[in-house]
């Protein structure tokens, strides 16, 4: 049986992608997010914490420079986990990012 001399080798991973994501935490209850990359396809925001499911906020298209507010009222923001989901148009892959207030 003949082989080759090299074993194959693992797929080289994908160049990292910065987050494009700002937030500005200033009114806890209120944060602003701002995007601060490429224009993003179907942004959502799911926010949860240990006793409540969530809510889910749809942004749909958020434009480079775009500022969007997850409205965190009724809410115990010490214990939140906020995720924003999207779609970046050039490989059309889902991305998922956490944060905390």
């Amino acid at each position: 049986m003949n082989r080759s001399a090299d074993p194959p080798q693992p797929p080289l991973p994908q160049p990292s992608y910065p987050v494009p994501w700002h937030v500005d935490r200033r009114d806890r209850t209120h944060p602003m997010v701002t995007n601060r990359g490429a224009t993003v396809q179907f942004a959502r925001v799911f926010a949860r914490t240990s006793r409540d499911p969530g809510r889910t906020l749809m942004w749909g298209h958020v434009e480079h420079g775009e500022q969007m507010e997850v409205c965190l009222c009724d809410t115990d923001v010490d214990d939140v986990v906020v995720t924003l989901a999207w779609f970046r148009p050039e490989d059309g892959h889902e991305y998922i990012w956490r944060f905390v207030v």
